[in-house]
């Protein structure tokens, strides 16, 4: 097959077992020296943000560059360096990363056509406490709009680190997204789409940490949820390879409705509707907590599965 991964019989996941994941952000900074000190171009730029949790060797000393709280100089710093030849590998919050910069990402990466390997955290609301400042549901629309990105929102540690070795050794310009939310178990990192189950009603595609929660929400409707930890590039040929009914509904962490048009070109020669689910435009200007804000956009199992009954029915 290609296009997309199948899960075998005895690997279909049960997203109600009692197992704690382990936390992506976590899992970076204990990774971040390992992966410098694999490859003689590799240099970390932080902006503080991550700084107090990364355990640097001397001998690496030289290769993790604090710029402080200055993120366009972050993003600029990078540019400059991968013109020399290394790789950067640039961190911070989400809204940090990609939006404050964002002429930088465009200029000093994009125009210059260079790479970089950026790795945010906070996902959409996990600094919830934090307010509006340190929300990031706009990364990934905001990098749909410059050419030449690759993004992965993995659901998992273990694809996080699989995804990082892999973006690590290249030249190109690659987002990972980390959150504080994950799914029990590791669904796939690869480029392609997973088959979490099969359905004829129509197509459920869950986004990196919302998968579990997407499963519980169909458990009983009998549609096919397919698992997307790198949504750039879209995997329209996975799409299309386990389309039943040509009706899809996209549940994705960040802004809502980010990929509909990535499945509408996937089916442009199809009649389809799309429902894109996922963080509303519209400020919520009461912090509470980042389950308080699923529920408020409908991302918790119960607002996902209203969405997607009312939408197949």
């Amino acid at each position: 097959m290609t296009g997309f991964a199948l899960l075998t019989d005895t690997q279909q996941p049960t997203p109600s077992d009692p197992v704690t994941p382990p936390d992506l952000r976590e899992r970076f900074y204990a990774l971040l020296p390992e992966l410098i000190a694999s490859d003689p171009r590799a240099v970390a730029l932080l902006a503080d943000i991550g700084a107090g949790y990364v355990d640097v060797p001397p001998d690496l000393a030289d290769r993790v560059i604090n710029v402080g709280i200055r993120e366009q100089l972050l993003v600029s710093t990078a540019g400059g360096l991968a013109l020399t030849g290394m790789r950067p590998v640039v961190h911070t919050f989400a809204p940090f990363l990609v939006e404050r910069p964002y002429e930088q990402l465009k200029l000093d990466l994009g125009h210059q056509g260079v790479g970089a390997l950026l790795v945010s955290a906070g996902g959409s609301y996990d600094m919830a406490g934090a307010g509006e400042t340190h929300f990031g549901p706009r990364d990934v629309p905001l990098l749909d709009t410059l050419d030449g990105w690759t993004v992965h929102v993995p659901g998992h540690a273990d694809e996080a680190e699989a995804q990082l070795w892999a973006a690590l050794p290249g030249d190109d310009r690659v987002y990972v997204r980390l959150s504080g939310a994950s799914n029990a178990r590791p669904y796939g990192a690869g480029p392609s789409m997973t088959v979490l189950r099969r359905g004829r009603r129509g197509t459920v595609v869950a986004v990196g940490p919302l998968a579990d929660r997407t499963l519980a929400a169909v458990a009983d409707l009998d549609v096919t949820v397919l698992y997307a930890g790198t949504v750039r590039p879209f995997d329209a040929a996975g799409l299309r390879a386990t389309l039943s009914e040509p009706d899809v509904v996209l549940v994705e962490p960040y802004l809502a409705g980010t990929s509909v048009r990535h499945v509408s070109d996937a089916l442009a020669d199809l009649r389809h509707r799309v429902l894109g689910l996922g963080v509303g435009a519209a400020e919520l200007r009461r912090y509470g907590s980042p389950e308080d804000h699923d529920a408020a956009h409908g991302l918790d199992v119960a607002g996902i599965r209203r969405s997607v009954t009312r939408f197949l029915s």
